[in-house]
C-alpha cells in the first residue's frame, strides 16, 4: 500500500461522497480511481456499462429493468 497525495478540497469531496455511498473514504477514492482508469482505457462506454461490465465479471445476476419498476 502507497500514499497518495491529493488536494484538500478533493478529499473533503471523497469524504462527502463516501458518507452518502456508506464506503470508506479509501474504498470511495479506490471506486473512483478505478473508474476513472477503466473510463481513459474505454472511453467508448458510459459510467453505466463500465458498472454493469464490472459486475457481470464479477457473476452478479442484475434484475431486469421489469422487475425493478414492479
Amino acid at each position: 500500500m502507497g500514499i497518495v497525495k491529493i488536494d484538500d478540497q478533493l478529499h473533503e469531496d471523497i469524504r462527502r461522497a463516501s458518507a452518502v455511498m456508506c464506503r470508506s473514504i479509501n474504498a470511495q477514492a479506490e471506486f473512483w480511481m478505478k473508474m476513472g482508469m477503466l473510463a481513459e482505457a474505454h472511453p467508448t462506454l458510459t459510467f453505466q456499462d463500465i458498472v454493469k461490465i464490472q459486475l457481470e465479471q464479477a457473476n452478479i445476476t442484475l434484475p431486469s429493468p421489469d422487475a425493478v419498476a414492479a
